[in-house]
């Protein structure tokens, strides 16, 4: 198997890696106790049918993210610098290596740990993680994990068009249920067409507060339903997640499913979503995003 399959598939043999490397320079670093400790509760594990490793996913949960093992910032470095490391598509690095907003798009710098760290810096200039926290809403984890809607819409597709600019400006002016809301912005959620050529109206999928038959529980019919926003059920009332922050578009979930593509740059949505890679990525930046 070739080191670009080995990442790309971050397959048991990756898992393994990692878990020897991390107990290699715990002995380094003459903490033999701790190294010891973490190999025998592994294999106490074993022995007692508490690790069930089958397929890719299953080894990097029961190896690195359960026991929560130190990421290193070279396996992050190979993750930005090989193809196919998060789903079909090229190299991260390709077109983000520079934060020079003329050589590397939106000046986001991803050859290195402190261009990771540091963000876009292109106007406006954002982070996109912050270190310690949870990068599954950041700019990062929604750009690897969330499909542009609707569903299969192309890369190419404009982001700023008349209906992307109404839904904008309804939220950026306080989303409220106005005439402005039900002649203007409502209709686009229910009619075929509007956020791209030959795709279905949101509220094809997003229907009801209920799952089936609606996606993550949202509908999109009514201003109420969609003020409840995703999840209402599976989390409770008091804990959905809210799918529009009043005055501010760039927050609103709506929104950034409307205008932000996945990447790699064109891939197809049926890829998985929660990657084994991208799990390692996120364990990395929970972690502190630590450079060393």
């Amino acid at each position: 198997m070739t080191k670009r399959n080995m990442i790309a598939k971050a397959g048991f043999a990756a898992a393994v890696m990692l878990a020897m490397a991390a107990s290699a320079q715990a002995d380094d670093d003459a903490d033999e106790n701790e190294a010891k400790s973490l190999n025998q509760q592994y294999y106490q594990d074993v022995q007692q049918g508490l690790i069930n490793v089958e397929g890719d996913h299953a080894a990097v949960t029961e190896l690195i993210l359960n026991r929560n093992i130190p990421i290193p910032y070279t396996y992050i470095a190979e993750l930005m610098a090989s193809p196919n490391a998060f789903g079909s598509g090229p190299a991260c690095i390709v077109c983000h290596s520079s934060n020079d907003p003329a050589k590397s798009y939106r000046g986001l710098d991803l050859s290195t740990c402190e261009g990771m760290i540091t963000g876009s810096t292109e106007a406006p200039a954002r982070a996109i993680f912050v270190p310690g926290q949870d990068p599954k809403r950041d700019i990062m984890g929604r750009r690897l994990r969330n499909n542009r809607m609707p569903l299969g819409v192309s890369f190419n597709v404009e982001h700023s068009t008349d209906a992307i600019r109404t839904v904008e400006a309804w939220i950026r002016e306080g989303a409220e249920n106005d005439e402005r809301f039900q002649t203007e912005v409502l209709p686009l959620f229910n009619t075929d067409d509007v956020f791209g050529e030959d795709t279905p109206a949101c509220s094809v999928c997003h229907m009801a507060n209920e799952e089936p038959p609606s996606f993550h529980e949202l509908n999109l019919t009514s201003y109420e339903g969609i003020m409840l926003g995703a999840d209402s059920v599976a989390k409770g009332v008091d804990n959905a997640t809210k799918v529009i922050i009043p005055g501010h578009p760039e927050l609103s979930g709506v929104f950034q499913h409307i205008t932000e593509d996945r990447m790699p740059p064109g891939i197809d949505p049926s890829e998985e979503r929660d990657h084994p890679n991208t799990q390692i990525l996120f364990s990395w930046v929970k972690q502190g995003a630590q450079c060393q």
